[in-house]
């Protein structure tokens, strides 16, 4: 009798959990629903997918919104077309770790080369006075010195002259003495990625990082294969970039540049064309630092391989080893190629541990290894266009409050 009277207790608690948990997750869907259903009625964004992983089980995943709501010239469409699970986003800086640092993890992890060594072993025309000591792990962690940002399409034509002209330029800060986020620095682990393997870096990380993982959703220069064509449309040219390089009041100064010599500008809305000026002006499409479209779901499958301890299927895909080396802080409290920082806007207040990135199209990904939890949120922002301060609309908070619902579930 006492047996069958504990198991009617054990079940009752059983029951009671999993309705708490239903409760749970129930306020996270309204609260998530809530939040990006009010953002695209509103017109502050046109739309967004949401992608929200916990214990290996998906606990939400929804379309917001429209994948494209503008015609070329700018006129609302009379048939705006919808967002889908399915639709391809242009990653934009979430390239740097979902291709490139996972090339550069693989390729470490199979000894072809170390974090360490300098980029003047691969790269020759880095072996200068000022150069020559500047290593992978500095252009992983952001600490090369390299310029933040420089319109590379006013003097480089192709992917070589792209990569002469980086290390031509001169450092804007020490080496190692900070940390200043540069798209320049992956720029050039690409070209590290393509010497060491021996072919193009967009073919190596097809071959051996996106379709190992059946991430079939995930290429650079999506419409040349001929296979895509639901895609979240971003920016009606680049008239952010084209700010950059005329207006001096953003920081940017270029001596050495006319802004008037070069007048190469899209005038059309970027629907499957990677939105980055110099992936796509100056390097076809492809670079280390943006060009990637994807889908949320295989973004997924990779998050899922560094969840769960590098293995795919049982087997290892990056070791254990490799991992820790590239989820280790640095002096700065990030990891190599991943933010760790959790003083970061878009992941504030995170568990130690946890990683993520973000890209300027309003793409983001969160990792909290403590909760067993990721979440994924691409939203296309630039679509809308500029606000009357003549920059993108801040997504920051959409990113900030679904990470706290996210949390508050998780606790």
């Amino acid at each position: 009798m006492q047996k069958i009277f504990y198991a009617f207790i054990s079940f009752f608690f059983v029951l009671y959990a999993e309705s708490q948990t239903a409760k749970q997750k129930n306020v996270l869907i309204h609260t998530i629903d809530s939040i990006l259903q009010s953002q695209v009625k509103q017109q502050f964004i046109p739309g967004a997918v949401v992608l929200i992983k916990k214990d290996g089980k998906v606990v939400y995943q929804q379309a917001y919104g429209y994948a494209r709501m503008y015609s070329n010239d700018h006129q609302l469409l009379a048939k705006p077309e919808k967002m889908q699970l399915n639709t391809m986003f242009d990653l934009a800086s979430l390239t740097k770790v979902i291709g490139t640092t996972t090339a550069i993890m693989y390729l470490a992890d199979r000894h072809l080369l170390s974090v360490n060594d300098p980029v003047s072993k691969y790269v020759a025309d880095f072996n200068t006075p000022d150069k020559k000591n500047i290593t992978i792990r500095n252009l992983l962690t952001h600490t090369s010195g390299i310029d933040e940002w420089y319109p590379l399409f006013y003097r480089a034509h192709n992917r070589q002259q792209v990569f002469s002209l980086i290390a031509q330029l001169p450092l804007r800060y020490p080496i190692g003495a900070q940390r200043k986020y540069s798209d320049l620095g992956f720029t050039i682990l690409g070209e590290i990625i393509q010497v060491v393997s021996g072919m193009p870096f967009e073919q190596f990380e097809q071959e051996k990082i996106f379709h190992p993982l059946s991430m079939y959703h995930t290429t650079y220069n999506p419409l040349k294969t001929g296979k895509f064509k639901n895609f979240a449309a971003t920016s009606f040219g680049n008239p952010y970039e084209k700010r950059m390089v005329y207006d001096n009041t953003l920081g940017f100064t270029y001596k050495e540049i006319n802004p008037q010599s070069w007048n190469g500008w899209r005038h059309y809305v970027l629907n499957g064309e990677v939105n980055d000026g110099n992936a796509w002006y100056a390097n076809g499409g492809v670079s280390g630092a943006a060009g990637i479209f994807s889908t949320a779901d295989d973004v997924q499958k990779l998050i899922d391989i560094l969840m769960n301890d590098g293995k795919v299927n049982g087997k290892d895909f990056i070791s254990a080893n490799t991992l820790k080396t590239f989820f280790t802080k640095d002096a700065f409290q990030n990891g190599l190629g991943w933010m760790m920082d959790t003083n970061d806007s878009f992941m504030k207040h995170a568990p130690e541990g946890s990683f993520g990135h973000t890209g300027f199209t309003g793409t983001s990904i969160v990792v909290v290894p403590q909760y067993h939890t990721s979440i994924i949120l691409l939203i296309n922002r630039q679509h809308m266009g500029f606000l009357p301060n003549g920059k993108y609309y801040d997504v920051t908070p959409i990113r900030q409050q679904i990470f706290e619902a996210v949390l508050n579930f998780c606790r």
